[in-house]
Formats: C-alpha cells, structure tokens, sequence
C-alpha cells in the first residue's frame, strides 16, 4: 500500500519576522547549538542577501519549461523564498508530472541510509518517487512521461555526501532515455577550498564514486558538467543539461544555508566541520549522532579520565534512532565554539582531530574496527585512499601525510578549472 504523505515542509524552514525570505540556518540555531539566539554576523548577512540562486530566477528558465512535463528531484532545500519549489512553479503553471526524492526522503526525515517508500503528495496528488536504496536510478517507466527532469537540491561540497551521486544516476538514466536535465544551481558552503586524496576506485561506493577529492570545490551545476566533460556517466553518455547558475556569487563568499541539508547537518557548524568530522564514521568514536550536535561533538566511553567534556547519546528518530555508544557516557572534543575562519584561512580538512584522539586513545587497536558497530565503516570509504589507516598508526605527520596526496590533488585543481562557472 502506498503511503500517503504530506509535501510540506514548513516546519522544516525557518522563515524571517518581517516576511522577506527564510532565516538562515546559523540565525536560527546558532552557529553550533541548536535554538540559541546568536545571530550571524551583520556583512555575511549583506553578502548572502546578495546571492540568488538558480532556482530563485524563474524568469531564466520558466521559458524553457513551457509545454513541457516535468520532473522534479528535490528535498527541504528546494525553497523559493518561503515556499518550496514545487508549491512555486505549480503556481506558476509549471507540469509537474512527479517528484524523485534521494537519500532522507523528499521531506528530509529519514536517517541516513535507511529506506524511504515511494509515495503520494497528498496537497498536490504529485507522485513522489524515492531514489536511494535499489531504486537509486530513474527507470525507463519512471521517465515515460516526462520531457525535462529538474534538479534543485543544496550540497555541501563533499565526496560523501551523497547528493552528487543522485546527480550522476539521473543524469545517466536521462541520457540513456534522450531526456534533458536542468541544475538549479546552489552555492557551495565549503565551495572556498579543495582538499583530500583522490578516490582511489577500489575505494568506489555509495559513498563516493568519481575520483575527486574530499572536498571538491565545485556547485552541483559545475560538477555535472564535469561528470560529461570528463566522460565519466556510465557508458560514456552525455546528458542534456541546462545549468541556471546562482547570481551574485563566487566560491570564496561565505553561505550560510536556509535550511538544513539533511538530519544531522542542522547548523552553520555542522556543516562547516562536516569535512573534517564526517572521518570519524570510519573511527570507533561517536561523532554527535544521537544528540543534537552532530559533526560538532567526538567521544567514547573509553576516553574516560583522558577528556573532560562529556555527553550520553540518545535514539532520536529521523537523526539516529541507534548510534554508536547509546545511552553510554562519552569523553571526548567539543567543537561546537570552534572557530571555523580557521578553516576558511587555512583551506585545509583538519587531520589533527584525528591524529590527536588516536594518540590519546587506549583502545588504538580498535580504533578503526569499524566491525565493532554497524555504526562505523572501513575509513578508506570516506577518506578515499588505502594507506591513511597505516599513516596514523605509524604516528605520520600531517604534513607527511598530506604529501602522500599528490600529485593526484594538483592534478585535479587543474582540471576543475575547466568547468567552473564562478570565481
């Protein structure tokens, strides 16, 4: 039976008092804890308010759209001002034919990696199709009624989050079913700075599946044309796309987002440390999940006596119903007041968290046993290359080990530069 869900994502985005657009995420929830009252600093509000993103410029590419039957891939993040994007162009006389959800659902509330049902918006009748899990490709059947497959959803500039691989998956099935795709651009948060090792592909998974590095540097719309570009769809396709690019922007601005990406990226923080934090999903640490600080909090039981700071995590549905050390004490780093324009001036993932609690830690030959938590992966999946576990152990430096990234890191530099579409 299919079940029958609402599309509204209102209590999902934060709108402004005096109504002239959505509150950022860092005035919301602060810059590192959730439903403080901080507010984002008065000229990163000016640059911000500056930005439009591709989907905010309807005049661009409602032309375009004219007489066509639509499909839309979007979540939360796909907003229109106050509303979401699918409430706007149907008000604007836009067919929409059915809506394609990826990883959490086109609503945002499921967890990560857990599988979200196909369903039926009931405020609109609009079928909704879910792209994660076995069904992470459109199909022929999926496709038979639509001409155009817009794709509007906000990424984070990282190799293993995986919106960008739902972008390559649609983009192949379109090619291979003579369909266009149209990028509603969006800005990149972590868009100032490219960094990590290449995807070595025997590393190749869900997680990360073109060899680029860590953090990317790209938008979505500047990473599509470099999955054609570089002949990376499978079989060599080409896709037809369409990018309606973000006005006002270059990757060096600082973007605070709207709204939150997915569950456990819920602040400006979050989202900031997200390239360095998310490394420790392949450490037997817990990394905030099960509390409302996740990516800004690491501990573990066995770090007892070692740290101070202390937290319990907890099952909270829609963010992490069974996290690593539930209901256990954990000592360890909070991050949730660190001063992320360190990261913005050294343009750098930061290694020493990683280097520091392994150096601390009693427990060193768990320390990447991911086979001790269904919780935690092998850390090559997310940091790309097969010798940083080794490197660690050995007691390398972050210098040593970062030069073990090159040439492959300069290379892509290099290459990148031929798709970008901002500064």
């Amino acid at each position: 039976m299919k079940k029958y869900i609402s599309f509204a994502l209102t209590s999902l985005i934060a709108f402004s008092a005096c109504g002239q657009g959505p509150k950022t995420l860092e005035q919301e929830v602060g810059k590192g804890v959730p439903n403080s009252k901080k507010s984002i600093r008065k000229e990163s509000v000016n640059i911000q308010t500056s930005i439009k993103t591709g989907a905010e410029q309807t005049e661009k590419y409602l032309p375009l759209l004219k007489g066509k039957r639509v499909g839309m891939v979007v979540n939360p993040t796909s907003i229109i001002g106050k509303e979401t994007v699918v409430d706007s162009l149907l008000k604007l006389g836009v067919k929409i034919q059915k809506i394609f959800g990826p990883e959490h659902g086109f609503r945002g509330d499921a967890s990560a990696g857990i599988h979200v049902d196909d369903a039926v918006d009931t405020k609109t009748g609009i079928k909704a199709i879910s792209l994660y899990g076995k069904h992470s490709t459109p199909t022929k059947d999926d496709l038979s009624d639509i001409d155009i497959v817009i794709f509007d959803i906000q990424d984070v500039g990282v190799r293993f989050y995986t919106y960008m691989n739902t972008l390559q998956r649609v983009m192949e099935a379109c090619a291979v079913y003579d369909k266009e795709v149209m990028i509603l651009d969006r800005p990149n948060p972590n868009g100032y700075f490219i960094d990590g090792p290449i995807l070595d592909p025997k590393y190749k998974s869900g997680i990360g599946i073109q060899p680029i590095p860590i953090v990317h540097g790209l938008t979505l719309g500047e990473y599509a044309q470099m999955l054609n570009g570089e002949g990376w769809l499978k079989d060599k396709v080409k896709c037809k796309i369409t990018v309606i690019k973000n006005a006002n922007y270059s990757h060096d601005m600082e973007y605070v987002l709207p709204v939150k990406p997915s569950p456990n990226l819920n602040t400006a923080q979050s989202i900031l440390l997200y390239p360095s934090t998310c490394l420790f999903e392949g450490i037997y640490l817990n990394h905030g999940r099960g509390t409302q600080f996740p990516f800004t909090i690491i501990g573990a039981p066995y770090l007892k006596g070692i740290y101070k700071f202390s937290y319990t995590p907890t099952g909270i549905k829609g963010m992490a119903e069974t996290p690593i050390f539930k209901d256990q004490v954990c000592y360890g780093i909070d991050l949730r007041n660190y001063d992320t324009n360190i990261l913005r001036k050294e343009k750098k993932i930061n290694l020493s968290w990683v280097i520091d609690l392994y150096k601390a830690s009693p427990k060193k030959e768990d320390f990447f046993n991911s086979s001790l938590s269904n919780q935690t992966m092998p850390i090559e999946r997310l940091i790309g290359v097969g010798d940083f576990r080794q490197q660690i152990i050995d007691g390398k430096s972050e210098k040593e080990i970062r030069a073990s990234w090159e040439p492959g890191l300069s290379n892509y530099k290099k290459m990148r530069l031929k798709y970008l579409l901002y500064k």
